[in-house]
């Protein structure tokens, strides 16, 4: 006969006791073996998400320019320290042609106090073809008087009669036509589309204003 300390090892009850002892048990180990708490884990996870964030950021700064404005020219609709987006590819991803009424970021010959490159937000008013004149404060493209109702002071110095805008060319005008430095000025002049760095889409600050950008002239 078997002992009775023998029975009790065989009795299936006994059995299943011990397996559950181990089922269902996690134990980490790392790569040499070794228990650990998943450091290596968690901190190759947030490389991952810094790497991500990266590309992410990249990606999108191919597609938006954060423009802090700093002049006056273009009030009463932008003021110093209003913080734009500005679309890059608003003319070029899709073969898009700006339009009068587009607010453009563009390149310039001219330089701030620093040195460096001054970039310039303006107003487009002419697109290639179209014929430019300023009389006696009012402005008219293809002989029709525009809306300058969104203006500072809706009057727009300076004598031009009959100014073509060339091929890949823009005429631009800031909003505060007394004080603005734009297509009127020898500094400026037409606005090649290669100097033009994207077109104005969003107001981020100040959060009154939050929101997108105004164009007169669209319907």
């Amino acid at each position: 006969m078997r002992s009775k300390r023998f029975r009790e090892m065989e009795d299936p009850e006994l059995i299943r006791a011990a397996a559950g002892m181990t089922e269902g048990a996690e134990i980490e180990v790392d790569s040499d073996g070794r228990g650990n708490t998943g450091k290596k884990t968690l901190i190759m996870d947030w490389v991952k998400e810094i790497l991500i964030a990266i590309i992410v950021a990249m990606v999108i700064m191919q597609f938006i320019k954060p423009t802090i404005v700093k002049q006056r020219s273009m009030e009463p609709n932008f003021y110093t320290n209003d913080y734009l987006l500005v679309n890059k590819q608003a003319y070029k991803l899709f073969r898009q042609t700006p339009e009068m009424g587009d607010v453009i970021i563009f390149e310039t010959e001219m330089k701030t106090e620093n040195g460096d490159e001054k970039l310039l937000i303006k107003r487009v008013i002419g697109v290639p073809g179209d014929v430019i004149s300023i009389k006696d404060g009012k402005v008219f493209v293809n002989g029709i008087e525009i809306d300058d109702s969104y203006t500072k002071e809706q009057y727009t110095n300076g004598d031009i009669e009959d100014l073509v805008v060339p091929e890949n060319k823009l005429f631009c005008l800031g909003d505060n036509r007394q004080v603005s430095v734009d297509s009127r000025s020898s500094d400026v002049g037409f606005v090649d589309y290669k100097q033009v760095v994207g077109k104005a889409v969003f107001r981020i600050l100040p959060f009154k204003d939050f929101g997108t950008i105004f164009n007169p002239y669209e319907e």
